[in-house]
């Protein structure tokens, strides 16, 4: 949120580095390096075929990340719903584990470090994608971004196929682990941004 006048004193540095090409609008000449994380300690469990699945949100701050819009969507859907908050993160690590879908945030337009490891441990996370930076993503990774975009308005109608069919779960879980063995994997992001210092 602030200025580009704000943000100026990055001209100042060899080079400037932001997390995802929805973060660039602020920083156009930066470079796009995205968070990495160690996927060997993380391995998904077993997919769950359970008829009444588990929504898991874990929300840093409800009121950005719209959890009395999450609360509302769940209403009327075949699903229970944890809200995980205040715990240690090898103890909500342990949470998402347990997750059937993970529903990220609703106002911020792109995912972080919850998102992530949720899809490392093969879940299918439903969120809020401005839809210039999916496009950007997909055209820079040559990888499909398969989080599930959702508003508040449309989170109910996101969540309803992934509610009743295990099977697409399953699928998009697959399709996330890869992508975050694509994109952030903590080997590939050191690889970027040591190529980067080299640059300099």
């Amino acid at each position: 949120g602030k200025t580009p006048e704000q943000l100026a004193y990055g001209k100042q540095a060899g080079a400037q580095v932001v997390g995802s090409y929805d973060a660039i609008r602020w920083v156009p000449e930066a470079a796009v390096i995205p968070p990495g994380i160690d996927l060997a300690r993380i391995q998904p469990p077993p997919p769950s075929d359970r008829a009444r699945p588990l929504v898991v949100h874990a929300p840093s701050s409800r009121r950005r990340k719209g959890t009395e819009h999450v609360l509302a969507a769940l209403e009327g859907l075949d699903a229970d719903l944890e809200l995980v908050e205040g715990l240690h993160h090898e103890e909500a690590l342990q949470r998402y584990r347990a997750a059937d879908v993970v529903v990220d945030q609703l106002n911020a337009g792109w995912y972080g470090l919850f998102a992530i490891e949720a899809m490392a441990l093969g879940k299918p996370v439903v969120t809020f994608l401005h839809d210039e930076a999916v496009r950007r993503t997909e055209a820079a990774f040559g990888a499909r971004v398969p989080l599930v975009s959702a508003t508040a308005d449309t989170l109910r109608e996101a969540l309803r196929p992934l509610v009743a069919d295990a099977s697409l779960r399953r699928e998009v879980g697959a399709a996330s682990r890869a992508y975050v063995e694509r994109v952030h994997d903590l080997e590939r992001v050191t690889d970027d941004l040591l190529a980067l210092y080299g640059r300099l």
